[in-house]
């Protein structure tokens, strides 16, 4: 069976492009190897979606678009994305139970945070700890949390937290922060904020919502037990790109570098959220991502005709 495009991943992104490009009459699959929804849909509160009622989750978000996608006739399939070879007419697309037809395809497999790794981390997921202050910050205010790095997007998140939390520890495995010297000055300048260098989070504790964490000097081996109602994680992200790094042009780190059109260096191949080279990761941003890429798989494919 042929398709007009192929969607790779079934996060925000994804769903969009699968909403715009069903509405302009286009033949669409969306494959992804794991659950619909990306990043988002471990996240059970969201504020900051514009037009979110009160009390909306990421899975009911997403759960949502998956419904509208539905409605206009995208069809689903559990498959993993292996590679693709260019045809006259389009692509093949390999997956680990077979080949595809399209004509497009648009990558919108998003993007992970690297984790601590320890342990109660992925238990409390979406309960206190969070990878995301600009998401969650608001959820503690008047609380005390945890800011796990050194880096210039931990110092910068720490600020930011600053407008909510009552107290953020800064907690970092070196003994001296790697962020830049001036955000190093405003964190030094802000009572709310204090630091635990030469230090790793061994243990994040709590019975349905965080309470505690547990932290190590990596000198001296001293496990402290410090009391805290959140965990925000900023150790690094990764892009889901593994599979098409080889063939699309990405960047260092290996976020996918695309035009404002969302168009790759490969006529026919677009990439939407989390996975390309960009300034803000958000829902919002994903979805309009999606949009756009699906507006141009549209005239893509009428031009092809």
């Amino acid at each position: 069976m042929s398709y007009d495009t192929i969607i790779v991943g079934a996060g925000p992104a994804g769903l969009a492009a699968g909403i715009y490009a069903a509405r302009g009459a286009l033949k669409v699959l969306i494959i992804e190897k794991g659950g619909i929804g990306g990043q988002i849909a471990t996240s059970w509160e969201i504020e900051n979606y514009p037009g979110s009622p009160p009390n909306s989750t990421g899975p009911g978000l997403t759960e949502r678009m998956r419904q509208q996608c539905e409605e206009f006739g995208v069809e689903f399939a559990n498959k993993t994305y292996l590679d693709s070879q260019k045809t006259a007419t389009g692509f093949i697309v390999e997956t680990e139970s077979g080949k595809l037809e399209t004509r497009t395809i648009i990558v919108a497999t998003g993007a992970e945070p690297r984790l601590i790794g320890c342990k109660g981390e992925q238990e409390l997921r979406g309960m206190g700890v969070s990878y995301c202050a600009t998401c969650d910050a608001n959820f503690f205010k008047g609380l005390k949390v945890a800011v796990i790095g050194g880096g210039d997007t931990a110092l910068e998140e720490a600020l930011y937290l600053t407008k909510f939390a009552s107290e953020i520890i800064i907690i970092h495995r070196r003994d001296e922060l790697r962020g830049a010297k001036i955000l190093q000055q405003r964190i030094q300048e802000n009572e709310k904020i204090s630091m635990m260098l030469d230090s790793v989070v061994a243990e994040i504790n709590g019975n349905g919502l965080v309470e505690s964490i547990v932290v190590k000097n990596v000198k001296t081996g001293e496990m402290t037990a410090v009391p805290v109602d959140g965990v925000f994680v900023f150790v690094g992200q990764k892009p889901n790109s593994e599979a098409f790094v080889a063939q699309l042009e990405s960047d260092t780190q290996n976020y996918l570098i695309t035009d404002d059109e969302m168009r790759t260096n490969i006529a026919g191949i677009f990439a939407a959220g989390d996975v390309r080279r960009k300034s803000l990761r958000q829902v919002v941003t994903a979805t309009a991502d999606g949009a756009i890429a699906a507006v141009n798989v549209i005239k893509y494919v009428e031009e092809l005709k």
